[in-house]
């Protein structure tokens, strides 16, 4: 027999609800065994000492004075020689025990407690000294308070209120959770879900938005895959078909084969590098100024390097090499298009670091900015050729931030040329 339910929805309202109604019973257990104890005996004792001491005038004859004092008192005495009475008593009901306990302690005869429940009333039958049977008659508030089924009546009346509250919000949670888990069973097979968006609360919709980024990087991850095979074949294809031609033909000198085998080695270095860019590394604590200036200094030995960082900078954990390779790659590609000045500048907070590397080269056009980091384009074919590298300078450098959880943005540089800004969370 299955005790806990697999729905959420069910866990979570009884979650809310199992403590609400263990606290309920505690207050509840804490308000009968004090209060409603106190209260009633307060009750029962003052009846008590009321029958008593009508009866100590009746035992002295003092009928009438007993009967005024009973009509002030809001209780109705009649005396009667025998009285047709169940067989069973009140005496031990939860109403009258603390009554019939107070009588027993207080009068030197037994005491007969009768409750009529339908007209709440209660009856005393007190046998007299000349054998008659005096009946003291009130009403059975003056014993029992009604508080208690009131105050039982609000507690589950709370429960029944805070579940109809709850019970909503608890659904259109679940309707939230159930949406992604669908939409993720969708990405699992390779489908789209249309029409899906992060909905539910803040938690919820973060986790909906970070699992719709993992699709993106997947779908982008597999559209680099087929882009770098496409890319092999092309750009292998026409040293290859040049160099059997060459040596086919015997037009072939040394110094062209040498160049078309370096030109392959540096694609194939190229490919290798950004396969390589997703392999694990442990995380260390890292610094970026001391590995910034080391990059910019081996790269542009020739530039005016400018840097801003902070006195103290911030050290976080990160995969050192993964970053140094994605920062060597952004500078050099601005080494390769400044013309004289290469600035890098970093700005800590307290959740993350921005780091902006920028130079005084042409830049690149506001349209053209998506595709730079698309991996294996060339912006400009014609240059490429004079300027070398395959197109995944940039590409390597977003898939080693992205890994980082970070974001790159290409924007314009005051120097004129390209700013290319990097934010790492901490």
């Amino acid at each position: 027999m299955r005790l806990i339910p697999r729905s959420f929805l069910w866990r979570t309202i009884l979650m809310i609800l199992i403590p609400l109604i263990i606290a309920e019973v505690i207050i509840a257990n804490v308000f009968f065994g004090n209060h409603w104890t106190r209260v009633h005996a307060t009750l029962a004792r003052s009846l008590a000492v009321e029958i008593v001491t009508m009866m100590n005038f009746m035992d002295n004859g003092e009928l009438n004075t007993a009967k005024t004092m009973a009509r002030e008192m809001g209780i109705n005495i009649t005396v009667n020689p025998k009285l047709n009475r169940p067989s069973k008593n009140d005496n031990n009901s939860r109403e009258a025990g603390l009554l019939a306990t107070e009588l027993s302690n207080r009068l030197k005869r037994p005491a007969q407690i009768y409750i009529d429940k339908g007209k709440r009333l209660v009856f005393v039958d007190v046998p007299t000294n000349n054998g008659q049977i005096a009946t003291f008659g009130t009403s059975l508030y003056r014993i029992y308070s009604t508080s208690t089924e009131v105050f039982i009546i609000w507690l589950i009346g709370s429960i029944l209120i805070v579940s109809i509250l709850i019970t909503p919000f608890i659904i259109m949670h679940t309707r939230s959770i159930r949406r992604i888990a669908k939409a993720a069973g969708r990405f699992g097979r390779g489908l789209d879900a249309p029409g899906f968006q992060p909905t539910g609360s803040k938690e919820i919709r973060e986790a909906a938005t970070a699992m719709i980024t993992m699709k993106e990087r997947l779908n982008r991850y597999n559209r680099t895959r087929t882009d770098m095979l496409n890319a092999v074949s092309h750009d292998l294809k026409t040293p290859l078909t040049r160099m059997r031609l060459a040596v086919e033909t015997d037009a072939a000198s040394k110094q062209d084969l040498l160049q078309d085998i370096d030109r392959m080695t540096e694609m194939v270095n190229g490919y290798l590098a950004f396969a390589r860019g997703e392999l694990p590394e442990i995380e260390q604590a890292t610094e970026l100024p001391a590995m910034l200036l080391r990059i910019a200094r081996d790269a542009a030995p020739n530039k005016d390097i400018q840097t801003n960082f902070p006195d103290e900078p911030a050290q976080f954990y990160a995969r050192p090499m993964a970053l140094a390779r994605a920062f060597a790659n952004i500078i050099e590609n601005a080494t390769r298009y400044a013309k004289k000045t290469i600035r890098i500048t970093e700005r800590d907070t307290p959740d993350q670091v921005e780091i902006i590397i920028e130079d005084d080269g042409p830049g690149i056009p506001d349209d053209k900015k998506r595709d730079a980091m698309r991996p294996f384009v060339r912006l400009d074919e014609s240059r490429s050729e004079k300027t070398g590298g395959t197109g995944l300078g940039l590409s390597i450098a977003q898939t080693a931030i992205e890994n980082h959880g970070g974001q790159m943005f290409l924007e314009d540089s005051d120097l004129g040329g390209l700013r290319v800004r990097i934010v790492l969370p901490i």
